[in-house]
């Protein structure tokens, strides 16, 4: 048996640890010795995918600006310098940036490993892998662990001579790549400058994401002084990086109202994720962003499939099938579950162009099913300009999106050690007792993909409400939305001593 663990790194298809001491009860698990390990580890999984020797292979890494990155950064690279392979260092990144890294010519890396742990606090960091089909999976992550606890597996990998680690400025040739589609879908040069005229409001969150202004918007033209918090600072100082953030999306509307800005945008700290703001100061997220990307592509891509995650509203479904014209299969949390079904439905005949969260998370076929917050961002951009062209804003494209009058999530903890088997049986005991008809103006969502989904059609209670296990922590969150005022109280109390008899289950904020 291994003298190492590092399981409890693993979070889905992302490595996520403690990195840094300073927060109570906190234990730093990210340190020097597991990145070097996991370093490894990956070598010899991309050696075992590839069928190169480590000598042949070509590895890049870069890093967001959390306080730990350098260090993590550096540590992986001397974990697979003694092995020959070819090191190219890209320094401050964006996750999407480390994949093209290996499509891009100037590159072409076998794989690509992102130091960043996304929107969470200052003192986590971790690790993000991609090789040429896109981003690891589950498994590939719990093999990647396997092979770095495993001392046998790493000796089994052969030394040989170093090269020397080469610098590369992976943002500039990713931020060239993202201006060429802008000026392409506006169909213009690059000197014609396209977006002359408007005034973009970009929000970095001090994170990683404060090139799209300086090295993407304001080289064709635009107005990007109204920006905020562009400048990287892994204290994350102003609001968390995270445009499911309250606070974080107040700030960027309240700056496009103020400065009269035509768009706003916002990515989170490694921007793979994007949110935006229309000219009138109101915030496209949530659902929002979901009908906002399939509105982008119903044109080209008449009838296709849009994916997204379980949480997302009747009215969402009416937008994409009535009004654009598309299908919609409401599916699982995790972005790496909705893309994978997306890629799924089109290997099976299905057409799927889009794979989207409620999160930020979407991913365009046209663009490798690659989570890119910036390629989402540009093609807001492209439409945003040529509509302002039209003197129309961004927010006509959704106008006919109707939104639920009440929407809240609520958390409840399982206090069971057991906690996977209980929130099953409560799940369960729901679906029965609403299939049954015990439940007056209830009834189950079928299909459905994850945890419980019921339907309300009462005078006083009209809406759903979804019940389901967290994807990782021992947590049953709650979603309830209501199409009428004082659903939302409606259905709570219709639930509450529904769920009042299982002991291990905390729902006192129910």
């Amino acid at each position: 048996m291994s003298k190492y663990d590092y399981s409890k790194l693993q979070n889905g298809s992302d490595i996520r640890g403690i990195a840094l001491e300073g927060v109570p009860g906190e234990t730093v698990n990210l340190n020097s010795e597991a990145a070097g390990r996991l370093a490894r580890g990956f070598l010899f999984w991309l050696m075992q995918k590839t069928g190169k020797e480590a000598p042949d292979l070509t590895i890049s890494i870069g890093q967001d600006p959390r306080l730990s990155g350098d260090k993590i950064a550096a540590n992986f690279m001397q974990a697979l310098h003694p092995y020959g392979c070819q090191i190219l260092s890209a320094g401050l990144a964006s996750t999407p940036a480390m994949f093209m890294s290996t499509i891009f010519s100037e590159y072409t890396a076998d794989g690509a490993v992102m130091v960043t742990a996304s929107h969470l606090p200052w003192n986590r960091n971790g690790l993000k892998f991609f090789d040429r089909d896109g981003g690891l999976n589950k498994g590939d992550i719990t093999d990647i662990i396997t092979f770095a606890e495993s001392d046998s597996i790493l000796n089994s990998i052969r030394p040989a001579a170093p090269r020397e680690i080469k610098t590369i400025d992976l943002l500039n040739t990713y931020s060239a790549h993202l201006r060429r589609l802008i000026t392409d879908g506006i169909g213009c040069s690059e000197t014609d400058s396209p977006l002359s005229g408007m005034k973009i409001t970009v929000d970095a969150g001090n994170g990683a994401g404060g090139f799209y202004a300086s090295k993407v918007l304001q080289p064709l033209g635009a107005d990007i002084s109204s920006s905020q918090f562009l400048e990287p600072d892994g204290h994350f100082p102003n609001h968390a990086p995270n445009p499911e953030d309250k606070n974080a999306m107040e700030a960027i509307c309240t700056q496009v109202k103020t400065c009269g800005a035509d768009l706003g945008l916002i990515f989170d700290t490694d921007v793979d994720r994007s949110s935006a703001v229309d000219e009138k100061g109101r915030e496209i997220s949530r659902n929002g962003i979901v009908a906002m990307a399939a509105a982008l592509i119903a044109d080209k891509y008449p009838g296709t499939t849009v994916v997204t995650d379980s949480i997302t509203s009747n009215q969402l479904t009416v937008f994409l099938e009535d009004t654009l014209g598309l299908s919609h299969l409401r599916f699982k949390r995790g972005y790496k579950n909705v893309i994978n079904k997306s890629i799924e439905l089109c290997r099976s005949g299905i057409d799927s162009q889009l794979a989207i969260e409620t999160s930020g998370h979407a991913a365009y076929k046209e663009n490798y099913f690659l989570d890119d917050g910036a390629y989402l961002a540009t093609k807001i951009v492209i439409k945003a300009a040529q509509l302002f062209r039209e003197g129309r804003g961004i927010s006509s494209l959704i106008a006919d999106l109707e939104t639920p009058a009440e929407s809240i999530e609520i958390r409840f903890p399982i206090l069971s050690d057991d906690f996977v088997a209980y929130g099953d049986r409560i799940l369960k005991d729901l679906e029965i007792l609403t299939d049954s008809g015990q439940i007056k103006g209830a009834s189950l969502v079928k299909p459905n993909y994850e945890g419980v989904r019921i339907n309300f059609n009462q005078p006083s209670c009209k809406g759903w409400l979804l019940l389901r296990k967290s994807l990782h922590d021992p947590i049953m969150p709650l979603n309830i939305e209501s199409d009428i005022p004082g659903g939302v109280h409606e259905i709570r109390r219709v639930l509450k001593p529904l769920l009042a008899g299982y002991d291990k289950l905390d729902i006192s904020k129910l």
